[in-house]
């Protein structure tokens, strides 16, 4: 079986990292670069990095942040926010990014991912996804959570899987920030109906979250971002605990 991944996730505004509740009331959380590096001392899988408000504001990611966090790392980095054309991706590919994750961009033009696989390869594309529960039903949510569409994630997820996405981010709204767990019940539906690797987010609140979330939904990687940022729960530990608890992880 493969390791599973712990992949911490720096939501960058400003040139700072920021965390809120369900997408808003956002708190400063550190410096991204020291961060990165401490992140990649305490044996992270991954990194992603996403400019939360690059697309609200329609600018571009910040360039000179993401080489200097390049710069401090040895392990995957994802880059995401703002990329809308194959140029975007390879001025983040050349600043130090290993994948790239596309979103609000992906849904308002589809054939990009299409685009991206076919000229970068399907490794290279995180398709990530903002999912709210509306009148019964999982809806995307674009702009960084603040627009919804009629497009229903499942539906989006299998479109995106069949254009060359290699990873999803799946992301809940209605669990992010609150630490009260991942969603298990969409992620394993989720799960069940697609083929490429599935990343948990949101609702990490302790340790036993993570191990709940590999057993229950049996997703590839689980990416959290205050519990790692505040301290609150240390890698070293995690994987200690996954471990434990017989789920595979790279010590």
């Amino acid at each position: 079986m493969l390791a599973k991944r712990i992949i911490p996730c720096l939501d960058v505004k400003d040139g700072r990292t920021v965390k809120g509740v369900n997408f808003v009331d956002l708190r400063d959380a550190g410096d991204p670069v020291e961060l990165a590096w401490q992140y990649s001392q305490q044996g992270a899988d991954e990194l992603v990095f996403l400019d939360i408000t690059a697309t609200h504001e329609r600018r571009k990611t910040t360039v000179d942040l993401v080489r200097a966090v390049a710069s401090q790392i040895n392990i995957p980095f994802t880059i995401g926010g703002g990329i809308n054309e194959l140029k975007d991706a390879d001025i983040l590919l050349n600043a130090g990014a290993d994948k790239i994750s596309i979103n609000s961009a992906a849904v308002r033009n589809p054939k990009l991912i299409d685009e991206l696989a076919a000229t970068f390869g399907v490794q290279f594309v995180v398709v990530a996804v903002d999912t709210r529960f509306v009148n019964d039903r999982n809806y995307v949510h674009l702009r960084g959570g603040r627009d919804i569409t009629d497009i229903e994630t499942e539906n989006w997820i299998k479109e995106a899987e069949s254009r060359g996405a290699g990873e999803i981010l799946l992301t809940s709204m209605d669990h992010d920030g609150t630490k009260n767990g991942f969603d298990i019940h969409l992620l394993d539906k989720i799960n069940k109906q697609i083929r490429i690797p599935l990343i948990a987010s949101g609702g990490a609140g302790n340790q036993q979250h993570f191990v709940d979330v590999f057993e229950k939904a049996q997703v590839d990687a689980a990416l959290a971002a205050s519990v790692f940022h505040y301290g609150e729960i240390l890698i070293p530990e995690l994987k200690q605990t996954l471990q434990e608890n017989q789920i595979p992880v790279r010590l």
